[in-house]
């Protein structure tokens, strides 16, 4: 992130922290206590100080704060779920920073919920057999939506992939079980449109980041929720996500999230396990995975190599690869732009395995 996009970023949501009341009377929410009470812990209360405070300290605040303000940014500028979408051709923007998108080609609608749909970006010259990368945001399980895809779009079409990112309800209107349900609704509703959209509906490899990472593992790892779709999900791309064990999660949680996965997955021990991925690894995987996780990050490292070790273990061509260099969010962010050149060429790779 630049650092003007940085104080940009910083500066609106110190107003949004320091004025909640005006915010809510604008139309916007409030950020999740956890949220604001590690600014105000970081920053104080001083709203003189706290703008200057964001600019200088961010980094600090845990990603999962970090996307909230970064979702609070994109409702203000107008490109979040709700209040209206972006033009065509317009960069995506997520943490202030600007990004070469493509065009939306079109938009599949799986569901009568406005995030249950999927934007398609179509290579210009698609023949109809291109494999398909589909997306599957993060956000703590409740928040993010489909736009936030960054230069990846633009990434995989210049590789001559269709790109797709599926939106899916979140909590506390949808709980985890249906959020999965809804990205296999988004993949058979896909295939469904494949001779428009320009890809093979048996080529599919899903990639997710953070709580998508973690969603994307449980539906390529358990068939119940894509149907007839599961069979097409010939590769999976896991960007740095902790949660593939709950129980685990849960029982050592990070400084940073202390309550998450008690919060999202609740304290029942068959739940979480019927929604931890690694507990459904030995059945009908999907056969190819990667799972990158930042090398400093140890809870997302132990995590990716415990599954990983899972899938092989059961016979399915899996690596767990670090990434130094990087953070969870730029993990994601940078995807298919030079900084992120680390990640971007083992997707690549990883791809190019899989597809041929």
């Amino acid at each position: 992130m630049k650092p003007a996009s940085k104080a940009l970023l910083a500066a609106a949501a110190a107003a949004a922290i320091a004025t909640p009341i005006l915010a809510q009377q604008r139309g916007g929410a409030r950020l999740p206590a956890e949220c604001r009470e590690q600014i105000v812990k970081l920053c104080g209360t001083d709203r003189t100080q706290m703008r200057t405070c964001l600019r200088e300290k961010y980094a600090e605040l845990s990603e999962s704060c970090q996307a909230q303000l970064r979702e609070r940014m994109e409702e203000r500028r107008g490109t979040g779920e709700g209040a209206g979408r972006r033009g065509p051709g317009m960069g995506a923007r997520v943490g202030g920073g600007a990004y070469a998108s493509a065009r939306i080609s079109s938009t599949v609608i799986y569901g009568e919920d406005p995030r249950q749909q999927v934007d398609v970006y179509t290579p210009d010259d698609a023949v109809g057999d291109a494999p398909l990368v589909v997306f599957v945001h993060g956000g703590g399980w409740q928040m993010g939506n489909r736009s936030m895809v960054q230069a990846k779009p633009q990434h995989f079409k210049d590789a001559g992939y269709v790109f797709a990112s599926a939106g899916y309800r979140l909590l506390p209107d949808a709980p985890v079980e249906q959020q999965a349900a809804d990205i296999g609704a988004a993949l058979r509703a896909l295939r469904a449109q494949a001779e428009s959209g320009g890809f093979d509906p048996d080529r599919i490899v899903l990639m997710g980041h953070s709580a998508g990472a973690h969603l994307a593992a449980l539906v390529a790892s358990d068939p119940q929720y894509a149907g007839d779709a599961f069979g097409a999900i010939q590769g999976v791309v896991l960007l740095d996500g902790a949660g593939y064990d709950v129980a685990e999660a849960a029982a050592h949680p990070s400084m940073e999230l202390p309550t998450l996965y008690k919060d999202v997955f609740g304290s029942d021990p068959a739940r979480q396990k019927a929604l931890s991925p690694i507990a459904q690894v030995g059945g009908k995987d999907a056969p190819h995975w990667l799972a990158l996780y930042v090398a400093q990050r140890a809870e997302s490292r132990a995590q990716s190599e415990a599954l990983v070790a899972a899938l092989a273990k059961a016979g399915k061509d899996a690596a767990a690869v670090p990434i130094s260099g990087t953070d969870h969010g730029r993990m994601n962010r940078e995807l298919g732009t030079p900084a992120g050149a680390a990640q971007t060429e083992a997707v690549d790779a990883f791809l190019k395995k899989v597809f041929g």
